[in-house]
C-alpha cells in the first residue's frame, strides 16, 4: 500500500493510531499529522512533527511518540528546523482557530463541528484536534463558554429580562435553555440576576505557609482559593464575588477538604483531584485552561499563552485573566512569567509567585 494511500485511510480513521500510518505522515510530510505525534531520529537525538521539512531519517532510527512532552522525557530535543516549520504551521492553525472563533460568537445559533470546518478548509477530525490543541477547548466547549459569557453580561444589565438574554446568548427556546443553565451559570438565571441570593456558599479561613487562605465551595465545586495577609479582607473579596449568596462558615467535614487544598498549596506537584467551579467569560476561560496544561516546574510568557489560544496579539487580555483568576495555584497563573524571565505582578503578591515556582524546581533564570 503507497503512502497516499495509508494517508487517506489515517485522516478518515480519525487518527494516526499504528506505526504505518505514523510512518506514511513522515514520508508524506502530512500537516494534517501534526499534534497526533511527534517522531524521534535516535541517530540525531532529536524529534520533529510529522510535517517537518527535515531530511527523511531511516524507518529502523526512527521511533514515534504521542505528545512532544513524551518525546523529551525520553530524552529528545526539539529539532531547531523543525522549530521554522511548526512557525508556520502554528500561524496557519492560529489564523483557521481565530476565523472559527469569530464565526462561532457571529452566529444566531452556534455552527456545527462539520460547518466550522468547512469555514476554515479543514476536516472535521483534524479542525477538532487544531482547535484543542490551540484554544484548550473542543469548539462546542468554547460555543457554550462564550454563550454562556454573554447571558452573564446579558443578565447583569439593568432591568434586564430573563427571556431576552436567553435568545440574545443564542438559545432559541427557553428548554433549551433551562436544560443547560444550571452547568452555565451554575444557578437558576433569575438568581443569577439577582446577584445569587440563597445561593449556599460554604467557605473556611485557615493557615498556609504562604499565609492566610480562604477556602470556598458552592453546589459545582470548589469556587474560590485566595491567598492573603489578612483573613478578613479574603472574606471581603469572596463576598464581592458573591455579593448575595449566602456564606457558610465550613463545619468539620469542610475543614478536611480545606486541608486537601492547603497540602495542595504546599506541594503543587501532587495535584488537586477535587472538582472546579470555574466561572468566566468565554476569553478567561480558554486562557485558565491553557494555565492548567502547563505542568509543575516549566512557565510561560504571556506572549506564549495567547499564542496557545490562538489569539497573539492578546498579551494585555491574558494577564487581565490571569489577575482575574480566584482559584490560587489550581489555576497556575504563577506559571506565566514574562518574555524575558522576570517576574511579573500577581494577584497574591510576587513574593507568593516567587515560593510556588521555588517549590516547583523553577529555580533559575527568575529575577524580580
Amino acid at each position: 500500500m503507497n503512502a497516499k494511500k495509508k494517508l487517506e485511510q489515517a485522516d478518515d480513521a480519525g487518527a494516526y493510531v499504528t506505526d504505518d500510518e505514523r510512518w506514511a505522515a513522515v514520508q508524506g510530510r502530512d500537516a494534517r499529522a501534526d499534534g497526533h505525534f511527534v517522531y524521534g531520529v535516535r541517530t540525531t537525538g532529536v524529534y520533529c512533527r510529522p510535517s517537518a521539512s527535515a531530511r527523511l531519517p531511516k524507518r529502523e532510527n526512527v521511533v514515534f511518540f504521542d505528545t512532544e512532552r513524551e518525546a523529551k522525557t525520553a530524552g529528545y530535543r526539539a529539532s531547531q528546523r523543525a522549530s521554522g516549520d511548526r512557525t508556520a504551521v502554528s500561524d496557519q492553525h492560529a489564523a483557521a482557530v481565530a476565523k472559527a472563533c469569530r464565526e462561532i460568537e457571529r452566529a444566531e445559533t452556534p455552527p456545527n463541528l462539520e460547518e466550522l470546518a468547512a469555514k476554515v478548509g479543514l476536516s472535521p477530525f483534524h479542525f477538532h484536534r487544531v482547535f484543542k490543541a490551540e484554544t484548550g477547548l473542543t469548539p462546542k466547549a468554547y460555543a457554550s463558554a462564550y454563550r454562556a459569557s454573554k447571558l452573564r453580561g446579558g443578565l447583569a444589565q439593568k432591568d434586564a429580562k430573563v427571556t431576552s438574554a436567553i435568545y440574545d446568548a443564542g438559545f432559541n427556546s427557553n428548554s433549551r435553555f433551562y436544560a443547560a443553565s444550571k452547568s452555565m451559570l451554575g444557578m437558576r438565571a433569575k438568581d443569577y440576576r439577582a446577584g445569587a441570593p440563597n445561593i449556599e456558599i460554604r467557605f473556611a479561613v485557615g493557615q498556609c505557609s504562604l499565609g492566610a487562605i480562604l477556602v470556598a465551595q458552592s453546589q459545582r465545586g470548589i469556587c474560590a482559593i485566595l491567598l492573603g495577609d489578612d483573613p478578613e479582607s479574603l472574606v471581603q473579596d469572596l463576598e464581592d464575588q458573591f455579593p448575595k449568596a449566602r456564606l457558610i462558615g465550613g463545619d468539620a467535614g469542610f475543614e478536611q477538604l480545606v486541608a486537601q487544598v492547603v497540602g495542595f498549596i504546599e506541594a503543587p506537584s501532587l495535584g488537586l483531584n477535587l472538582p472546579l467551579d470555574v466561572q468566566g467569560t468565554a476569553f478567561q476561560e480558554r486562557v485558565w485552561q491553557a494555565l492548567r496544561e502547563i505542568p509543575p516546574g516549566a512557565t510561560v510568557s504571556y506572549a506564549q499563552v495567547a499564542a496557545r489560544i490562538g489569539q497573539p496579539k492578546a498579551t494585555r487580555a491574558v494577564a487581565q485573566a490571569c489577575g482575574a483568576n480566584h482559584l490560587a495555584v489550581a489555576i497556575p497563573c504563577h506559571r506565566v512569567i514574562r518574555r524575558g524571565g522576570e517576574l511579573s505582578g500577581y494577584r497574591w503578591g510576587v513574593d507568593r509567585k516567587r515560593e510556588l515556582l521555588t517549590r516547583e524546581g523553577f529555580l533559575q533564570g527568575v529575577t524580580s
